[in-house]
């Protein structure tokens, strides 16, 4: 005679069934936005059927930092000591020797710095180290069922079925739990969007080929916005007495104003040399180039100076951490 179980596990396999049931319910009412969207009854009939609610992405999402308005800001340098590291760049180095053809002619294509797609490439898997393993199409739809941001999660499931009608293999939907995807952790959306075919064999393949991953990261700052021989910034000094009350900025920016709200006012590389604020990095951009002023470990601390390509980066993932990161990372590479 089987044992009986215990009252907990008769709680959580309650739970467990009402969220499976509740899951299947919500994947059913997809299916008419899906076929008004575009995708095949085919796809839906192959896909539908195998997902299963995932609860292991609910306990890391509701795990994120809440980044509340009033939470203390970390320093900088520690952050930039992992992500900048001496790994880091000599790989990046080696993976820019390595692929210099293809990123000359995708930057002559583009206007994006070949140093730039490296260190996306860099920091976003390690150059494809790790990509993630979690079966996208059921992450994503488990984080839709969830609810917290359930258009969002809904959208970028309705576009990973829509890589399936495009031709991608079920097997190459596999990445972070929050549905980012192969080199270049792009989500569903951005792949049907931007991703590009850079090596020509008619697929665009993020997922083992370095030149589709880097024509792809290229195109997507291309739609950001980036502006072909401008720096994204540059390190500086900024003297003790700076007034800075007057170079703050009075606007908000309506996505991640946190992130935007430590920058200074815009003003020309010129007006910053005239207020005592000295380059001690490289390139530095043109006198007439518009930059605002970032201080990421405060008064006394190394600065920088950023240019609009800067928003870019900042586009691509909105954390200064990270855009700085990226930056310094590109001007190492390209040493």
């Amino acid at each position: 005679m089987a044992a009986a179980l215990p009252q907990s596990s008769l709680v959580v396999s309650k739970a467990h069934a009402q969220s499976e049931d509740g899951f299947q319910s919500f994947l059913n009412g997809l299916r008419g936005r899906a076929e008004r969207e575009g995708i095949s009854r085919a796809t839906l009939d192959r896909v539908l059927p195998t997902l299963t609610y995932n609860a292991r992405v609910i306990e890391l999402d509701r795990a994120q930092p809440g980044g509340a308005p009033n939470a203390p800001i970390p320093a900088f340098a520690p952050y930039k000591a992992r992500h900048v590291d001496a790994a880091r760049i000599n790989r990046g180095r080696a993976k820019y020797q390595q692929l210099r053809p293809q990123l000359a002619r995708i930057e002559q294509e583009t206007g994006v710095p070949e140093a730039i797609m490296v260190a996306i490439y860099g920091h976003e898997t390690n150059y494809g180290a790790y990509t993630g393993n979690f079966d996208l199409l059921r992450a994503l739809a488990s984080l839709a069922y969830e609810g917290r941001r359930r258009e969002l999660f809904t959208a970028e499931f309705l576009a990973a079925l829509k890589m399936i009608d495009q031709g991608v293999p079920r097997s190459r939907l596999v990445g972070s739990w929050a549905g980012a995807t192969g080199y270049p952790q792009f989500l569903p959306s951005v792949y049907v969007r931007l991703a590009k075919d850079g090596d020509g064999d008619g697929f665009k393949d993020i997922w083992s080929s370095e030149p589709d991953a880097l024509a792809s990261i290229a195109n997507y700052f291309v739609n950001a916005g980036w502006r072909p021989n401008v720096p994204w910034g540059v390190a500086v000094s900024v003297p003790v007495g700076l007034n800075r009350s007057a170079i703050a900025s009075k606007t908000s920016a309506p996505r991640c104003p946190r992130v935007h709200d430590r920058h200074s006012q815009w003003k020309t590389i010129a007006e910053w040399r005239a207020l005592g604020i000295t380059p001690i990095g490289a390139p530095v951009p043109r006198d007439n180039e518009l930059a605002s002023l970032l201080e990421p470990d405060g008064v006394g601390q190394t600065a920088y100076l950023l240019t609009t390509n800067y928003r870019a980066i900042l586009d691509y993932n909105c954390s200064n951490f990270y855009a700085l990161s990226v930056g310094l990372l590109a001007d190492q590479v390209s040493r």
